[in-house]
C-alpha cells in the first residue's frame, strides 16, 4: 500500500532560508554595531578636534601674550619722538619674525600718538598696502606736536632699512588710539586683555587683539593676531575627504575655516565674518538652525540628510580664554563614515553566498522529489489561467496536501469550464426574448436537474418566462404567475433569505406555484429555488430547478453562484435594451423637434428614413448587377436607421424664418407691409399735394386729373413690387431696372428712427451719422444697420478638422430691401440660403462629437453625405461619388425625392410623381445622384410604393420609367 506523508516532512529544504535569515542577522548585526563604534569614534573625534583647536588657539596666543607683556616693559613705551621709536623697533621686529600668527605690534600714547610696525608676509599683503619690493615690514605712526598731527608711512627690508616713506591720507591721521575699545579695556584692567575674534578692516582677515598697559608710562602695547593657521588646523583634522569642520562664535559667525577667504564676506564695503549658513555648503546651513536654538546634549549627534546626502554632523562648544563662547560643528558624510561597516557587511553577504552555493546541491536533490508534481499542478494552473479546460488534470505525490491539491484543481477545472460555457452562450444571445430560455437551458446540467422554471419580476408578481425540460423542450404545462409574499415554504424561504435554497417539495409548495400539472410529467421531487439579484441586490427574478434527487451542498453551491451570473447577465441585457430605447427615444425626440419646428417640414425627417431603408433593402435583394454583393447587418442596420433619422439633427441651429421664408422681404414678419405704408404715405402726399394746388388757384379738373395719374401710377408700382416679394418668377434685368426706379422714389420721415428699438439694432444704425429731421429717404434702400457682420466663431477656416469646403458669404444676414427683392430666384438670398445649407455642417459637427459606439461610427458620414453630388459639386465636402458610401448615395436620393414630392414646402407646391421623376432624371445626367441608384429605384417601383403611403392622390400620375432607366450596354 502506497503511504502518503504530510508536507511537513519534506520541510527541511528550508535551511536555506535560516541561512539567509542567520547571515543577515550577522551581517545586520555587524554592521549596526560598527555602525554604533563609528558614530562614537565621530563624537570623540569631535571632542578631541575641539581639544586640539584650543591647543591651537594657545600657540598662537601664547606668543603674542608674551610679546606685549614684554612690550610693556620696553623703552619705546616711553619714547616721544619718531625717531626714538624707530630706534626701539628691534624687540618688535623679532617678536614679529617668530610668530606666524602675529601680524603687528603697536603702541597707543596717552597723549594721541600711534607708532605700529606691521609684518608685510606675503605679496597679498604688499599690494593692500602698495608696499615696494622687498618690504618686510611697514611702519605706521602718528605724531601730536605743537598742535600739529603728523602722519607716516615706512617701509622697511627685513634688516630695517628704510626703502620708502610717505605721507599717510588724513583719515589715516585723524586715528586716535585712545577712543579704541582695546585702548580703554586695556586702560582699565589690571593685565593683559584680549577681544573677541572679528574681521581687521585693513588685511579683511579674521584674528584678534591683545593689549597691556605699558609698565612705567602712560601707553597701552597692542598685538593684532590673525586665526588663519585656525583654520589650517581644521583641515588637517578631518576624518575623511568629504568632511567639513568650521568654527564659529555664537552669532554663527565664522572664526576659522579651512577656505580663509570664505570666513570674510563684504557688506556694503565693509568686511565681516561670513555667516557659517552662506559659506556655500549647504549641511552647514542646515546646522546653522540648530546653532539658534543650541541644546548641547541634541548637538552632540545630528542625523541629517541634504540634497540627497546623508550625514553624521555636531555641534560641540568650545570655550578660549578671552575669546568669548565659540562652536565646533563638524559634518561627515555617511557613506564615507560607514565604509568600513558596509565592507564588513559586504563580507559577511559573501561568506551566506558561500554557504548558500554549497547548500544548493544538496536542497536540490532533496527537494526533486516534492517539486515535480508541483511543477505540474503549477503548469495545469497555467493552463486555466490561458483558459485551456481540454484536459483532465493528472498529478500523483507522495504529500497528503498536494494529493488533495489535485482533486481540488480538478473540481475547479470543469466548474470554470462550465461558467465559461454558460457565460459564452448567453453572451451570444443579442435577442433578449431568446435569451431566457437560454439561460435555463444552461442551468439544467449544471443543477443536474430533469425541469426548470424562470421567473421574472413584473410588478409584484413573478411572472414565468420560460419553462423547460432537461432536453430543452417546452413543459407540457404551463406555469403560474407566482405572488413573492405567498410562494410557498421553499421558494419563499429562499426569496426572503436572498440565497439559494434546496429541499423535498411540500404540498403547500406545489399549490403556492401551481406545479400540479407539471409534476405530472416528471419524476421531480425535490426542488432547488434560485432569487435572482442584481447588482443592487433588487430581485429581479427567480428559477425554480426540479430534481429527483436531494441536493448536496456542492451543487447547491453551484448554482448559487451560477445564479449571480445568471441574474447579472438578466440585468445586463435589460440594462441594453434600456439603452437601446432610450437612445431611440432620443433620435425619435430630436427628429420630432426638427420637423415640429416649422410647420412647412412636418414629416421630413420621418419620411427621409422609410425611404432610406426601402432603398437600402431593395439593394440588399439584387442578386446581380452593381448591387450584388450590397447587403447589410443587424448593426449596420441600426446604423443606417441612426443616420437616417438624424440626417437633419443640424436644422436644430436653422432660424426658423429662413427655413419658412415665404417673401423675400420675410424676416420674422413680413416687411412688405412697411414698403405698402410708405406708399400710402406718398398717395396721401400726392392728395394732399392736389388740394394745395386747387387752393392755390390752380383748376380743379387739372390738379385731380393729375392727382389720378399720379395715384394710378403709385398703385402700379406697389403691385410691381409686391410681385417681385412673393419670389414665383425670374427677376430678369428689365425688372431689376424698373425696382431700382420705384426705389428712387422719395418719401418725408419726420420721427426718429432711433427709439423704441433693441440695443443690438441701435449698435447697427450707429454705423452712420443720424440725420437732421425731418429727412428726405428713398423709398426702398439698402441701409448700412441691414447688414450682420459674420462673427469669427461664423467662419469657416478652409484647413477646418471636418473637410468642409463652402463658399461662406462675407456677411451673416444681408436683409436690405433692394437687395433682397432682386434675389433672381426664389425668396433666400445667398446669405439665407448659405445658413440653409449650413444645417448639413452643423449635422456634421453635432454627431461627429457623439461618442458612438464602433458599429455607429459610419452614422455621421451617412447622414452628413445626402447634399453632396456625384461630380463633386455638392457640399458641404464636395465629395465625389467614390468617397460616398452606398447608404450615403441612397440617403441622397431619398431626401431629394422626399423634398420634391412634399406637399408642405412654403416656397413651392408639391410635384407630381412624374415631374418628381422628371426633374431626378436631369440630375442623374447631371451627375448630382448615384445612376445605379436610381436605376434601383425606379426598378424596384419603390418610387410607386413611397407614393402610395406617404403622397396624396391627386399627385400621383403614370410613369414611363422606362425612359429614364439606363439600358444595359449604354454609355
Amino acid at each position: 500500500m502506497t503511504h502518503r506523508f504530510p508536507l511537513h516532512v519534506h520541510i527541511s529544504t528550508l535551511f536555506i532560508a535560516l541561512i539567509l535569515l542567520v547571515g543577515g542577522v550577522i551581517g545586520g548585526l555587524g554592521y549596526r554595531i560598527s555602525s554604533e563604534i563609528l558614530e562614537t569614534t565621530a563624537s570623540e573625534l569631535n571632542a578631541r578636534i575641539g581639544r586640539d583647536t584650543v591647543g591651537e588657539f594657545s600657540n598662537i596666543i601664547g606668543p603674542a601674550e608674551m610679546a606685549t607683556r614684554l612690550l610693556s616693559y620696553d623703552g619705546i613705551t616711553q619714547a616721544t619722538s619718531l625717531e626714538q621709536r624707530l630706534q626701539n623697533i628691534g624687540f618688535m621686529r623679532e617678536a614679529l619674525n617668530n610668530s606666524s600668527a602675529l601680524t603687528s605690534l603697536y603702541v597707543g600714547y596717552g597723549n594721541g600718538d600711534f607708532f605700529m610696525v606691521r609684518r608685510i608676509w606675503d605679496e597679498a599683503d604688499g599690494r593692500t598696502f602698495d608696499a615696494p619690493a622687498q618690504s618686510a615690514f611697514m611702519v605706521q605712526s602718528i605724531v601730536h606736536k605743537n598742535g600739529e598731527v603728523r602722519g607716516r608711512y615706512i617701509f622697511l627690508d627685513g634688516g630695517l632699512k628704510e626703502l620708502r616713506s610717505d605721507n599717510p591720507p588724513d583719515s589715516a591721521t585723524a586715528f586716535d588710539p585712545r577712543t579704541r575699545g582695546w585702548y580703554k579695556a586695556a586702560m582699565a584692567a589690571e593685565g593683559q586683555i584680549k577681544t573677541a575674534p572679528y574681521v581687521f578692516y585693513t588685511t579683511q582677515k579674521v584674528g584678534t587683539t591683545i593689549a597691556n598697559r605699558a609698565n612705567k608710562a602712560d601707553a597701552v602695547v597692542g598685538a593684532d593676531i590673525r586665526l588663519g593657521t585656525i583654520g589650517q588646523s581644521l583641515a588637517r583634522q578631518k576624518v575623511t575627504p568629504g568632511t567639513q569642520i568650521v568654527l564659529v562664535n555664537e552669532q554663527g559667525k565664522t572664526v576659522g575655516f579651512e577656505d580663509a577667504a570664505k570666513a570674510v564676506t563684504i557688506v556694503d564695503g565693509i568686511p565681516v565674518q561670513t555667516n557659517v549658513a552662506d559659506l556655500g555648503i549647504p549641511v552647514f546651513a542646515r546646522m546653522a538652525v540648530h546653532l539658534a536654538h543650541f541644546d548641547e546634549a541634541a548637538a552632540r549627534s545630528l542625523a541629517l540628510k541634504v540634497d540627497g546626502t546623508d550625514w553624521h554632523a555636531s555641534i560641540h562648544p568650545v570655550k578660549l580664554e578671552g575669546s568669548g563662547q565659540l562652536f565646533l560643528m563638524t559634518a561627515i558624510p555617511d557613506d564615507e563614515l560607514m565604509a568600513s561597516a558596509e565592507r564588513l557587511m559586504r563580507h559577511s553577504l559573501i561568506a551566506t553566498i558561500l554557504v548558500i552555493l554549497f547548500a544548493i546541491p544538496v536542497t536540490w536533490l532533496l527537494a526533486r522529489n516534492i517539486s515535480g508534481p508541483l511543477r505540474q499542478l503549477a503548469g495545469e494552473a497555467e493552463a486555466i489561467r490561458r483558459f485551456e479546460f481540454s484536459q483532465p488534470i493528472k498529478v500523483n505525490s507522495l504529500v497528503l496536501e498536494v494529493n488533495d491539491l489535485t482533486v481540488t484543481m480538478g473540481s475547479m477545472k470543469r466548474t470554470i469550464r462550465r461558467f465559461l460555457d454558460i457565460s459564452m452562450a448567453v453572451a451570444a444571445e443579442n435577442d433578449f426574448d431568446k435569451l431566457l430560455p437560454r439561460l435555463l437551458t444552461e442551468t439544467l446540467p449544471a443543477a443536474d436537474a430533469d425541469a426548470g422554471i424562470l421567473y421574472l419580476t413584473d410588478g409584484d408578481r413573478l411572472v414565468p418566462a420560460a419553462a423547460l425540460n432537461a432536453d430543452s423542450t417546452p413543459l407540457p404545462a404551463s406555469a403560474s404567475n407566482v405572488d413573492p409574499q405567498a410562494a410557498g415554504p421553499l421558494l419563499g424561504s429562499a426569496l426572503s433569505a436572498g440565497t439559494a435554497r434546496a429541499a423535498r417539495l411540500s404540498d403547500e409548495d406545489v399549490r403556492a406555484l401551481g406545479l400540479e400539472k407539471i409534476l405530472e410529467s416528471t419524476e421531480a421531487t425535490d426542488a432547488i429555488a434560485v432569487p435572482l439579484l442584481n447588482r443592487q441586490h433588487n430581485l429581479v427574478g427567480a428559477m425554480l430547478l426540479l430534481r429527483r434527487d436531494d441536493t448536496d451542498p456542492a451543487r447547491l453551491s453551484f448554482v448559487a453562484a451560477l445564479s449571480g451570473s445568471v441574474a447579472v447577465s438578466l440585468e445586463s441585457k435589460e440594462l441594453i435594451k434600456a439603452q437601446k430605447m432610450l437612445f431611440e427615444a432620443f433620435i425619435q425626440l430630436i427628429a420630432g423637434a426638427i420637423d415640429a419646428k416649422s410647420p412647412y417640414t412636418g414629416g421630413h425627417c420621418a419620411r427621409v428614413p422609410e425611404l432610406t431603408k426601402m432603398l437600402a433593402r431593395a439593394a440588399c435583394a439584387e442578386s446581380s448587377g452593381p448591387f450584388e454583393d450590397f447587403q447589410l447587418g443587424e448593426e449596420e442596420w441600426e446604423a443606417v436607421h441612426v443616420a437616417a433619422w438624424l440626417h437633419d439633427c443640424g436644422k436644430v441651429t436653422t432660424p426658423e424664418y429662413v427655413v419658412d421664408k415665404a417673401t423675400k422681404l420675410e424676416t420674422l414678419y413680413d416687411r412688405i407691409h412697411e414698403v405698402r405704408m410708405r406708399f400710402e404715405v406718398l398717395k396721401r402726399d400726392a392728395e394732399i399735394a392736389c388740394l394745395k394746388a386747387i387752393a392755390a388757384c390752380q383748376p380743379e379738373v387739372e390738379a385731380r386729373a393729375e392727382l389720378s395719374r399720379e395715384l394710378a401710377g403709385l398703385d402700379d408700382d406697389y403691385a410691381f413690387v409686391a410681385g417681385c416679394n412673393e419670389g414665383g418668377e425670374f427677376m430678369a434685368p428689365e425688372k431689376l431696372e424698373r425696382l431700382k426706379d420705384i426705389a428712387a422714389r422719395t418719401w418725408t420721415r419726420t420721427l426718429d428712427d432711433r427709439i423704441g428699438i433693441s440695443h443690438e439694432e441701435k449698435e447697427r444704425k450707429a454705423r452712420t451719422p443720424a440725420p437732421a429731421l425731418p429727412v428726405t429717404e428713398p423709398l426702398l434702400a439698402d441701409r448700412p444697420e441691414h447688414v450682420f457682420a459674420r462673427a469669427p466663431r461664423d467662419r469657416m477656416p478652409a484647413d477646418n478638422k471636418w473637410g468642409f469646403r463652402l463658399d461662406v458669404p462675407e456677411a451673416l444676414y444681408n436683409k436690405g430691401e433692394l437687395y433682397n427683392l432682386g434675389v433672381a430666384r426664389g425668396t433666400l438670398s445667398e446669405e439665407e440660403r448659405y445658413k440653409i445649407n449650413e444645417h448639413i455642417v452643423q449635422t456634421l459637427i453635432m454627431l461627429t462629437q457623439l461618442p458612438f459606439p464602433k458599429h455607429l461610427r459610419n452614422v455621421p458620414e451617412i447622414a452628413a453625405g445626402h447634399h453632396e453630388k456625384m461630380d463633386g459639386t455638392g457640399y458641404p465636402r464636395r465629395l465625389v461619388r467614390d468617397e460616398m458610401s452606398p447608404v450615403a448615395r441612397m440617403m441622397a436620393i431619398a431626401d431629394i425625392f422626399e423634398a420634391l414630392t412634399a406637399i408642405d414646402r412654403p416656397y413651392k407646391k408639391g410635384k407630381t410623381l412624374s415631374e418628381a421623376i422628371k426633374i431626378m432624371s436631369f440630375m442623374k445626367k447631371d451627375q448630382h445622384i448615384d445612376p445605379e441608384l436610381f436605376d434601383l429605384f425606379l426598378r424596384s417601383g419603390i418610387y410607386r410604393e413611397y407614393a402610395e403611403r406617404f403622397m396624396k392622390s391627386e399627385q400621383i400620375d403614370s410613369v414611363d420609367i422606362a425612359a429614364y432607366i439606363t439600358r444595359p450596354g449604354a454609355a
